[in-house]
């Protein structure tokens, strides 16, 4: 019989996101800085394509782990934290846009090569620096609320049934929203590829 005084401690590290956050909402509040250190990258990085402002993303990370702590009884037994957590960071994105009272600006293409994604979709890689330029000057182009889904979908490799829960919708809508984002892109950036004058009534820079 193992002597429980001998039985090894549960490090952090080796617990999954969702076991760290049980223990947030139970009372263990140490387990939200080992979360910060796994997330707070790719979590800068989703913001900072959605928002387009360097200091107005790091604000807003800081912002989405202040609510994990205070909305933390919120969290379910069954939830997954990952879309829990971009669920909160689209509030807390909305809710900068609302006081600012203004829309993202367009990237700049040589910040967002500095702040890149832990795992950028294949698809969306772009070969040399150009093609990396035109294809987030495409993506600052869009929608706030197509950048948002293509973002979670092919930037942050959520599954349709996570971003369904952020997005509060169904998968399927979830799924048509984000192909009909990626069409979008990629019409806006064959267009900056291969301007046309004349041929729309944009005025391309």
């Amino acid at each position: 019989m193992v002597n429980p005084r001998c039985a090894p401690t549960v490090d952090t590290d080796s617990r999954s996101d969702h076991a760290l956050m049980l223990a947030v909402r139970d009372g263990e509040l140490d387990a939200l800085g080992e979360l910060f250190e796994r997330h707070h990258g790719s979590l800068y990085g989703f913001l900072f394509k959605l928002t387009g402002q360097r200091a107005t993303a790091e604000d807003v990370v800081q912002t989405v782990f202040q609510r994990m702590l205070k909305y933390r009884h919120t969290y379910r037994d069954d939830g997954s934290f990952t879309a829990w957590m971009y669920h909160l960071a689209r509030r807390c994105a909305a809710d900068q846009f609302r006081r600012a009272n203004a829309a993202p600006q367009a990237t700049d293409p040589v910040d967002l090569q500095a702040h890149p994604d832990d795992a950028p979709h294949a698809g969306l890689r772009a070969a040399t620096h150009d093609d990396h330029a035109l294809l987030h000057t495409a993506l600052a182009r869009l929608d706030r609320a197509d950048r948002e889904v293509l973002l979670l979908a092919r930037f942050q490799e959520l599954s349709f049934a996570e971003i369904a829960t952020i997005l509060e919708c169904s998968a399927g809508a979830a799924k048509v929203r984000a192909h009909r984002a990626l069409r979008e892109l990629r019409g806006i950036y064959f267009q900056l590829l291969n301007p046309q004058p004349g041929l729309s009534g944009h005025k391309l820079p």
